[in-house]
């Protein structure tokens, strides 16, 4: 696909060329056939501004206008030759078809520049780093919703070699949400802590400009979780979630049954000298427990702190993360982070060796905040998450909760549009 994508743009800038434009441009061409672009993207971070640790969404009007941080190392023999697009999506994350959505024109920077890292970082030799909407005015970010960033080859931008989500808002109403602590009580909880809850309630009066039946839901992203909302609808009240119109304009969303979880777990890979070899272990004493009963310290609410680019330490380890559970596991466990945008994936399914489970994976040096959360893997597809049972479940976790307020906006042919934004703090 990218040699088909290169050839239509030899074909066409052919005709416009002189000889000498046409040989100099075919033996490029015929290089990107023999020697396609061999890419490794690194370490991909986009947070608010220059907080490294912040939550990826950009506030945008009302006198906030942020700007969205996108930073990355590239392993590659030669200089890379890439671009970044950015694509409006629906609530499900997939970008838009619709032409009036696209944002043409103003939605790709080409032509990045790369620092060169110092010669003793391993297995990366450029940086870069740009904030959009850019300086230049070559990307801007005009809808209000959710957004994803493709890194991709200059030459054809359906080859992908990275992507990231976060979201552009354009707040409109104005959401007041409370937080309180309760216990589940629809059966008996063993140990008892896992019916500990929160309960998050969002109140609104929606504005004249907006039409209350287009109201479509709240989602609620804790921490940096943004795979796994917690979502209230309009339809199907239940004990935990409920829903509730006044037949005007007043809304009420109310999820009760939040889990805290406990602290995330920290790797500092910072000390030099502490850290020594390319291979090591994640934690000094070689292995971690079951937190259940235990509550971790102060964390980076799911984000991560890398050490800084131009650093001659700031190279990649091979890490190790081992974790002994307390009872012989029947289910699966996965390692979690702010490494890999806290998926849940198979290709971190840890392995088991004399009840030790084990994975090993390159990180640059910084902090990161992790854990393991416990699943199945049936035909593929990875369910029955529990992300309290290595880690545990307590009121006094700190967690930074993101509320989202989604529209069916009928403009542009329809589109999901965020109309209300909050950030709350647990403890």
């Amino acid at each position: 696909m990218a040699q088909l994508s290169a050839s239509k743009y030899l074909i066409y800038n052919t005709n416009i060329m002189n000889p000498f434009q046409k040989y100099i441009l075919l033996t490029s061409f015929l290089s990107f056939q023999i020697f396609p672009q061999s890419i490794e993207i690194k370490s991909l971070k986009a947070y608010v501004n220059e907080d490294e640790t912040s939550f990826p969404v950009i506030l945008q009007g009302n006198n906030s206008n942020q700007k969205l941080t996108i930073e990355f190392d590239v392993n590659s023999q030669v200089t890379p030759n890439l671009s970044i697009v950015f694509r409006f999506c629906d609530r499900d994350w997939n970008p838009y078809q619709n032409i009036f959505l696209a944002n043409q024109n103003r939605n790709i920077l080409r032509n990045l520049y790369f620092y060169n890292l110092p010669f003793t970082v391993k297995d990366a030799r450029y940086h870069f780093k740009e904030s959009f909407p850019d300086s230049k005015g070559y990307v801007d970010l005009p809808f209000s919703g959710n957004w994803q960033f493709y890194i991709t080859d200059a030459l054809d931008t359906s080859v992908v070699y990275a992507h990231k989500k976060f979201f552009v808002v354009y707040p409109k109403v104005s959401l007041v949400d409370s937080l309180k602590r309760e216990q589940l009580e629809d059966k008996i909880y063993f140990p008892s802590d896992l019916a500990k809850i929160f309960n998050i309630t969002t109140n609104f009066n929606l504005n004249n400009e907006f039409y209350s039946p287009n109201i479509e839901c709240v989602e609620i992203v804790a921490n940096h979780k943004m795979d796994y909302p917690e979502i209230i609808g309009r339809n199907g009240n239940t004990n935990t979630r409920q829903f509730y119109w006044d037949g005007n304009r007043k809304f009420t969303f109310v999820a009760r049954d939040i889990l805290p979880v406990n602290e995330y777990r920290e790797v500092d890979l910072r000390n030099s000298n502490k850290f020594i070899p390319q291979n090591v272990p994640a934690q000094l004493d070689g292995m971690d427990y079951s937190r259940f009963s235990q509550h971790g310290r102060e964390d980076l609410d799911g984000g991560s702190m890398l050490t800084d680019f131009e650093d001659n330490y700031a190279t990649y380890l091979n890490v190790t993360f081992a974790v002994r559970p307390p009872n012989e596991m029947s289910k699966d466990i996965f390692l979690t982070g702010a490494f890999n945008s806290w998926k849940v994936s198979a290709e971190y399914k840890m392995q088991e060796n004399s009840g030790i489970y084990y994975l090993t994976i390159p990180l640059k040096r910084g902090i990161y905040d992790y854990q393991y959360v416990v699943g199945d893997i049936y035909n593929g597809i990875i369910g029955n998450l529990d992300w309290t049972y290595l880690e545990g479940n307590s009121w006094e976790t700190t967690n930074h909760y993101y509320i989202f307020l989604y529209y069916n906006d009928p403009d542009y042919g329809g589109y999901e549009r965020i109309i209300g934004f909050n950030e709350i703090k647990s403890k």
